[in-house]
């Protein structure tokens, strides 16, 4: 047996080496090179200097107490050092440490007032003094380590430090911050590397930057770069500075060499103008630094703009050795995170409920946090580098609850401190990244591989992010908006070119967490189905029965259900959750496009598999067509991929489609028999009392409505399958219907002598019709597949041809009755040959007609009354049509053209002149038949009776139409027949020259050929014309007789107004041969009053015979009109046995027959209805 599944590898991101099972909650790296851990010396100094900034912590020193001061000499200012310009009340004064200032210079003061003063007093002697201060700051430090005890129990349990060695760890910190800065000193080198986007301030649009660099009292100044913005400088000064508290004041000046500076210079130290300033807090420095630092304005109307970079190396006295405060930040950081989560909270991290639009500073709780700040304080660690190094810890939980929405936040923080900083200063982001103090390389990598780790987890979203867990949703979410932030860092920090885009990577992360998800529940189908529906039934279903197989399609609506749970879950769950790219991800629609592609390659392949061995039943193919349908147009169709596309699903289940439309013609067809055979043995009853039609054709119909609506409930939105479907249902439709109509037609005429019946079964073909159309409409109608509407066209056409039929077949039953209704008629008829006068027959013609018709009008009462009842419209103007012919070729061939001997059917007067041969006896039966012609008055009467018939036919227009009936063959032939009648001889010779233009043709053969040269000639004076006719010879007779054989040659000229004129030569006779040379010459006079055209000249040749009538050989006919334009013509002409004419030519010469005392009608009969005599056989 086939394995129905293909093999297909499962696309999990290929790209990422790490695997599942080696990761937890986070990134194992982020532990690895957390070496702050286990580095004791380094964390017993971190501890040291921790105590220092928690004991005295500078959140909470004591501020400078000023106020307006005058000054009695020259005095400069202690933060912007210039001059305290005025008479009186020159600027601000602290009254506890003494410092001066301009007023607007304040609030950039921000050194420890009591500090200041100590270190002021010990400098100058003032023991006094020191000591009192000196005893303020010993009860703060003892109000500070009683109201925070939590703070400096939490530092004693994190640092593992026993309480003995506690309190005189306190001790010592204590002392430190006393001795403040008289014990203190450092060497500080400062290089002054760059500025960028700094400030025109000359004319010209550019600048003469500078730039002073003062650390104390210390002042060094690099050299002056013309005409720059962006200068570079790359010069070293070198510091010491003995006071903790003193600040590093760079500043930017533009050099001015004017009058107007000159004349600045004699009263402010500060001429030239100024570009902006960077402050920094000696205390905050360690080791080596390379940043930019935003230049600041120095008052409000500062125009200041750029950044300027140094390089900055610090070696404190007596911590030569020990690790940058960065360094120290770092360790003090990641070993509180590692004790609160690891040691204090089961490995979990516990987020800080904080609000508001710092809440991405707050990285702890309340203890915790005052300890990292205060040492970031005290220390001068940024904001942004403890914002990234929480970042770095929480890298290592980044599976915790919570914490994937913590790491968003703060990378969308730091994203936002490089990039938009870098707009303001016209710094590059990336420049400004590499300065910074956490490391560039360090960084970037911990986003790598955190953002490979996260494409693995989401590749896993199902169990990693639960749809029954709302936590885990949101977590999800977040997890998102964090890979999102690491494409912004690497876009616009790192400024990549075209880093991935978030959303294809969570798309293609979706994708595979899909086709793994696939492949689970169909290689365990069975056992997800049957938890699916009973949570707590579990089955341990083999493997090798798991999948799908040949023997049955049992396997496959389960699969379609599971699928089906799991978009749903996709579309409720996760698609509200992961929002963030509206216009390129969908979970929902992109769960049912990855799904639906790897569904159809192994529904595809099954089928395949299914039509080579056809074990199911077809209607259980149908059934999972149907499922397979439901599952596309609820979940695929209106896809992206899918929307202009033609579904292929349909063309997997053709073969099983067809092979149920080829079983269910079958059952159509025994359908059909059985409906049929009811309605037979029921009588052929009407439905009901509105219906005109019988059981079985609602019967068939109804069957086959049925098989269209499941065909129709495919829905099929392949057009090849569709058209395929559409033309062998055609194919049974037009089977079924045929062979309806094919045994309707079979007994019809069985049925012809009952009352009802034949109307009721041309009704069922009628509405056999009708239902076609309908069926045709409900296929597509105009755009039903060609082949398929050709078809059903082709059925219609045919039940059509089948309804004339038996339209006809019931007509041509009422034959016998009508012919004696119309025998009854004659009679009445020939009792009114009077030839009274004009006005006399009109008047009496409408009560002559009324007597004439009565026997007709009984019949028709009685006959169409009743179909009128039964008959559909349709079909009863079918019954008329063919009453209507029936009753006119009647009253024409009994009434006004009966026939000249006793044969019925189409044989008219030639046909008689054929049988009979000689002229003698035509003439005894035109003699007979003398008393059929019709009178003036009967003629008369006969127009009534058409019309009168006319209009019962159309009864009022619910009848036959009258433009049918004005046109109808048969009435026109009638009406024509009638007219003849009132026509005289020269008048009907003159029609039937006119419409017989082929009576020289023969269908049977020539029997020889006549030589003739004819001239014509007018005469210019009287209009005659003449006609000069030459009989030359006679060729290749064919001819066989027992006697002497004598040809000769008659000519007639035939035409009107020829009465009284010559109308018939003849040649002499040549003896015993059969091509005779005659050279004979004859003249004929024409009238004038119609042109040659209207006349003909009639040969004839015939065999001389003594004491009896002259046997005829063969004939020729020449009409003048197609040698009057030339005027003469010689030529040979065919002879035939006889003269062929039309029904108009048939009907004039009966008309004729019956002018028994014209000689020349009867003369003009005896030509055209002559044929060739009997040969004698030797």
């Amino acid at each position: 047996m086939p394995d129905l599944r293909r093999k297909k590898t499962v696309p999990l991101v290929r790209d990422v080496a790490m695997t599942l099972a080696a990761r937890k909650a986070g990134l194992s790296f982020a532990m690895v090179t957390r070496t702050s851990l286990n580095n004791e010396e380094l964390k017993m100094h971190v501890f040291k200097k921790t105590l220092q900034a928690l004991i005295y912590p500078i959140s909470s020193t004591t501020p400078h107490n000023f106020e307006v001061w005058t000054a009695t000499t020259p005095t400069y200012c202690y933060e912007c050092e210039g001059l305290l310009w005025g008479i009186a009340r020159q600027g601000m004064k602290c009254t506890e440490c003494g410092v001066k200032c301009h007023e607007k210079c304040q609030d950039l003061l921000n050194a420890d007032c009591l500090q200041h003063a100590a270190e002021k007093s010990s400098k100058h002697g003032a023991e006094d003094k020191t000591q009192n201060i000196i005893t303020a700051m010993k009860e703060r430090m003892k109000i500070r380590e009683k109201n925070r005890p939590e703070v400096f129990e939490l530092i004693q349990e994190m640092f593992l430090v026993q309480k003995d060695s506690f309190v005189q760890h306190i001790k010592a910190a204590k002392q430190n911050v006393l001795d403040g800065t008289s014990k203190w000193s450092a060497k500080i080198s400062i290089t002054v590397v760059c500025a960028q986007g700094l400030q025109a301030k000359d004319k010209t649009g550019s600048s003469d930057p500078y730039v002073t660099v003062q650390v104390g009292k210390a002042k060094k100044r690099t050299k002056t770069i013309f005409g720059n913005l962006n200068p570079v400088w790359d010069e070293k000064f070198y510091f010491e500075c003995h006071n903790s508290s003193d600040r590093i004041k760079v500043r930017v000046w533009d050099e001015d060499d004017d009058i107007k500076s000159r004349v600045k210079q004699h009263f402010k130290k500060e001429s030239d103008d100024f570009l902006g300033q960077t402050i920094i807090e000696v205390r905050t420095l360690s080791g080596e630094m390379d940043v930019w630092y935003n230049l600041e304005k120095r008052t409000d109307k500062s125009a200041v703009s750029g950044a300027i970079r140094l390089k900055i190396n610090v070696e404190i006295k007596g911590e030569e050795k020990v690790a940058p405060y960065h360094v120290q930040y770092t360790c003090l950081h990641e070993n509180l995170f590692h004790h609160l989560t690891e040691l204090k909270n089961n490995g979990v991290v516990k987020v800080p409920e904080v609000k508001g639009d710092e809440a991405w500073k707050v990285y702890f709780d309340d203890a915790p946090q005052e300890i990292v700040d205060e040492f970031a304080i005290r220390y001068g660690i940024e904001a942004i580098y403890q914002a990234m190094t929480h970042f770095s810890c929480l890298s290592s939980k980044y599976m915790c609850p919570g914490v994937p929405a913590v790491m968003s936040t703060l990378l969308a923080n730091i994203n936002a401190f490089y990039a938009h900083t870098a707009v303001a200063t016209n710094v590059s982001a990336s420049d400004r990244f590499a300065a910074s103090n956490f490391g560039r390389e360090r960084f970037v990598k911990l986003l790598d591989q955190l953002h490979n780790s996260l494409r693995i987890d989401l590749s896993k979203y199902r169990d990693n992010f639960p749809a029954s867990n709302p936590e885990r949703l949101q977590d999800l979410k977040s997890t998102v908006d964090l890979l999102t932030s690491i494409t912004f860092f690497r876009m616009k920090v790192q400024e990549l070119a075209s880093p991935p885009r978030a959303s294809a990577v969570v798309k293609d992360c979706v994708r595979a967490c899909l086709d793994s998800t696939y492949k689970y529940i169909f290689d365990n189908c069975f056992d997800l189905y049957n938890q699916l529906l009973d949570q707590n039934k579990k089955q341990d279903v083999p493997r090798e029965e798991q999948g799908p197989t040949i023997k049955n399609l049992e396997f496959w609506p389960k699969l379609i259900t599971l699928m089906v749970t799991i978009i749903d879950e996709d579309r409720t769950a996760y698609t509200p959750v992961l929002n963030q790219f509206p216009q390129e991800l969908n979970m929902g629609k992109v769960s049912a496009d990855v799904i639906w592609n790897l569904f159809a390659q192994d529904m595809k392949y099954a089928m395949e598999e299914h039509e080579k061995h056809r074990l199911c039943k077809s209607t259980d193919y149908m059934n999972l067509h149907f499922k397979v349908k439901w599952f596309y147009n609820e979940y695929v169709r209106d896809l992206p991929a899918f929307k202009e596309a033609a579904a292929e699903y349909s063309l997997w289940f053709e073969p099983f489609v067809m092979q149920w439309l080829d079983e269910n013609e079958d059952v159509s067809m025994e359908f059909l028999h059985g409906a049929l055979e009811r309605d037979k043995k029921d009588g052929f009853q009407q439905t009901s009392e509105h219906a005109l039609f019988s059981c079985s054709v609602v019967d068939v119909f109804t069957q086959l409505n049925q098989s269209f609506e499941i065909i129709k409930k495919l829905e099929c939105p392949n057009p090849e399958a569709l058209a395929h479907s559409m033309r062998r249902f055609a194919t049974t439709i037009s089977k079924v219907l045929l062979q309806y109509a094919a045994i309707i037609s079979k007994d019809f005429s069985s049925y012809c002598t009952e009352e009802k019946v034949p109307c009721i079964l041309m009704n069922n073909i009628q509405q056999l019709r009708v239902q076609l159309e309908k069926m045709f409409e409900s296929m597509g109608g105009k755009d039903l597949d060609t082949e398929a509407s050709a078809m059903l066209k082709d059925v219609q056409a045919k039940l059509n041809t089948v309804l004339d039929e038996l339209s006809a077949i019931f007509g041509a039953s009422f034959q016998p009755i009508i012919e004696d209704c119309v025998k009854q008629m004659n009679v009445e008829l020939q009792t009114m040959k009077g030839n009274a006068n004009a006005t006399t027959n009109r008047n009496n013609a409408a009560i002559d007609a009324e007597t004439v018709l009565r026997p007709l009008m009984d019949f028709l009462d009685k006959t169409l009354t009743l179909s009128a009842k039964i008959c559909e419209k349709t079909v009863l103007k079918r019954v008329l049509k063919e009453l209507w012919k029936q009753v006119l070729n009647t009253i024409e061939k009994q009434t006004v053209l009966p026939p000249l001997t006793d044969q019925t059917g189409a044989q008219t007067i030639f046909g008689a002149a054929k049988d009979l041969g000689q002229l003698s006896k035509l003439k005894d039966h035109v003699i007979r038949e003398e008393a059929r012609s019709l009178t003036p008055r009967q003629c008369a009467i006969m127009e009534v009776v058409l019309a009168t018939i006319k209009q019962y036919f159309h009864a009022g227009g619910s009848g036959l139409k009258k433009t049918f009936l004005e046109k109808s063959p048969d009435l026109q032939s009638l009406r024509y027949a009638l007219s003849l009648y009132t026509q005289t001889t020269d008048t009907l010779i003159k029609k039937f020259i006119d419409t017989q233009t082929s009576q020289g043709q023969s269908c049977n053969g020539f029997v020889g050929e006549v030589s003739v040269q004819i001239d014509l000639f007018t005469h210019p004076g009287t209009g005659e014309h003449k006609v000069t006719v030459k009989i030359v010879a006679v060729n290749n007779l064919t001819w066989q007789t027992t006697a002497m054989f004598r040809p000769f040659v008659e000519v007639y000229a035939l035409g009107p107004n020829l009465n009284d004129k010559k109308r018939k030569y003849g040649t002499k006779t040549k003896s015993n041969t059969w091509s005779p040379k005659y050279n004979e010459i004859f003249h004929f006079l024409l009238s004038n009053e119609d042109g040659p055209g209207a006349f003909e000249l009639h040969i004839c040749v015939k065999d001389y015979c003594f004491a009896r009538e002259d046997r005829v050989i063969g004939m020729a006919v020449i009409q003048l009109r197609d040698i009057m334009d030339k005027g003469s013509c010689a030529s040979w002409y065919p002879l035939v046995k006889n003269i062929q004419m039309d029904e108009t030519g048939l009907t004039i010469l009966r008309i004729l027959s019956q002018r028994t005392n014209d000689e020349v009608a009867k003369e003009f009969v005896r030509l055209k209805s002559d044929t060739r005599s009997a040969e004698e056989m030797a």
